[in-house]
């Protein structure tokens, strides 16, 4: 059998982001406010001013680990993150037991895959954590990556068999319901992953059948290896079962987020013909609706992909366009920041492009949307500020930096409320923020002196306001929230939730950026965005085909 080695690793673990986790992703150098898009419409308004304004202090829950180095929370899936309408939250926790050499890096070894222990999945509700455990006992890993308002839990686990194909455990999708685990099995092949589940008990994601594929999704994507099979798009529910969902043409599928009216975001390829900008098929951004599943197109490229979508059936993504077919893959990764790969909003049958017509910014990459249409992620403003913004109406507005280098929003709840992340690029410094009433605040500064953890990402918020992400705690160094952060959850101290123990109900006064205009001037460098930034930015990313299957 052949050793791993770290260059291996790093590019089998790329897949983690596929499941909803925060990843390792390597030096992808952009020019943040050198694209040759031009910003159109008014000059954007950049927050530059700080003033004092009157905020609710926060209650801090340091989820901690299961004895090992860290545990984080999964990337917000936009219907159902990793934090539900009642507060609980799940994730993945390291433990003290070490990994073997089949140890699957989709599950195991933290954030970044090298961690050399077991990962569990954990809930954290009404003050208690629980392990999650796995499929196969206390040795193999699993991973928890939405919750929702039932408490039901979905995500994916090892088995305890290995694939005959790569070499590593086998991973099944699975729902934590009742205090047990249930394995959702596969169509008949080695792997599984639960990508989302809603309020109804609906799992999707993908599962692998038994049909040779030589461009499986899952196996050639990820492993250079075609000697691997079909990857499917599946619906899950107790009373059906695991349901093929189609394909657009092609052999290949996988759905990435449910709503609650049963609506599935996903990709598919349309042939099963490669292309030569990308190695593989056509893969178009789809929509499940009704048993029916619907190509909702491209801005000219042959690579698309869906990032999220609402209860109105609204869907974000990112599309290549014609001059650069193959821009929304790199390296193996399906990703937005290569200039040429645009996000995108699908509303009613219409796929709108948001890079040329944005007025105020140029948006690089979409995150999420809320049911009421708003959109927020990462845009460039005239300013030459890389900063995180809310789309409303064609009209971006940027949430500004804190005084950072730039800022990302990750998550908006249906008050309009962002959370996300100021930061430097260098990596050594990042800032968990809250905007709220045209306003940005440190969210480090509504929590009491001398917490246990300083709040880095704030990755997930519900309509209660209370705030999911992960933070650094004492004696790690900001730049190694990947090796030693910790989930965190923060409960507001209001009127909407009275009695906490220990919350602080007195306002508290924080110093917030306000916007104001400024000169619609560029910056042409390039900058080197932080590793951990990529990591939840990159909605899809696999590993490219440089590693190859174990035996």
């Amino acid at each position: 059998m052949k050793t791993k080695s770290t260059t291996t690793k790093a590019a089998f673990i790329s897949l983690r982001i596929i499941t909803g986790s925060i990843l390792y992703s390597l030096g992808l150098v952009i020019g943040l406010a050198g694209i040759s898009k031009s910003v159109t419409g008014v000059i954007a308004a950049t927050p530059t001013v700080n003033i004092d304004h009157q905020h609710h202090h926060y209650k801090l829950i340091d989820v901690g680990t299961f004895g090992g180095p860290s545990s984080f929370i999964n990337f917000p899936g936009n219907i159902l993150p990793a934090l539900n309408s009642n507060g609980s939250t799940v994730g993945a926790s390291g433990t003290t037991i070490p990994i073997t050499p089949t140890s699957n890096p989709i599950v195991c070894g933290g954030q970044e895959g090298f961690d050399p222990y077991v990962y569990h999945g954990f809930e954290w509700q009404d003050g208690g954590v629980s392990d999650l455990g796995s499929l196969a006992g206390a040795n193999y890993c699993s991973d928890a990556g939405s919750i929702n308002a039932r408490g039901e839990i979905g995500g994916s686990s090892e088995n305890g068999l290995v694939d005959p194909v790569l070499g590593f455990n086998e991973t099944h999708a699975v729902v934590w319901k009742n205090g047990e685990i249930i394995d959702l099995g596969t169509f008949g092949g080695s792997e599984g992953l639960g990508l989302c589940l809603n309020n109804r008990g609906q799992e999707v994601g993908l599962a692998l059948n038994a049909v040779p594929d030589p461009f499986s999704v899952f196996d050639f994507a990820l492993a250079g290896s075609s000697n691997g099979t079909q990857t499917r798009a599946f619906l899950w529910d107790e009373k059906n079962g695991l349901q093929d969902l189609g394909t657009l043409g092609g052999p290949d599928a996988w759905a990435s987020v449910i709503n609650e009216r049963g609506q599935i975001a996903g990709q598919s390829y349309t042939n099963s013909i490669p292309n030569p900008s990308t190695g593989f098929p056509t893969m178009d951004p789809a929509l499940w609706d009704n048993g029916k599943i619907r190509d909702l197109g491209t801005l000219g490229g042959v690579v698309g992909f869906s990032a999220a979508l609402n209860n109105r059936g609204q869907v974000v993504g990112g599309s290549s366009i014609a001059s650069d077919p193959g821009a929304c893959y790199n390296t193996g990764s399906f990703e937005f920041f290569n200039p040429d790969c645009h996000p995108f909003l699908w509303d009613q049958g219409t796929l709108i492009d948001l890079t040329i017509s944005t007025i105020g910014a140029v948006p690089l990459t979409v995150l999420a949307i809320s049911d009421a249409g708003e959109i927020v992620g990462g845009a460039t403003f005239p300013s030459g500020a890389f900063d995180a913004f809310v789309w409303r109406n064609r009209v971006a507005t940027d949430l500004g930096n804190l005084g950072d280098a730039a800022s990302v929003a990750f998550a908006i709840n249906s008050h309009g409320q962002v959370v996300g992340s100021t930061f430097l690029f260098d990596g050594s410094h990042s800032r968990a923020f809250l905007w709220q009433n045209s306003s940005t605040v440190d969210l480090n500064t509504l929590i009491p002196a001398g917490s246990s953890l300083h709040l880095s990402w704030a990755m997930a918020i519900n309509d209660r306001g209370e705030i999911a992400g992960e933070g650094v705690p004492r004696g790690c160094a900001l730049q190694d929230l990947g090796t030693c952060g910790h989930a965190f959850v923060l409960i507001p101290c209001d009127e909407n939730h009275p009695g906490i123990e220990d919350c602080d109900y007195s306002l508290v006064e924080a110093p917030v950026a306000v916007a104001q205009p400024v000169p619609a001037t560029r910056d042409a460098s390039s900058r080197t965005l932080p590793p951990s930034l990529m990591r939840r930015m990159s909605r899809y990313h696999f590993p490219g085909r440089a590693f190859g299957p174990k035996g």
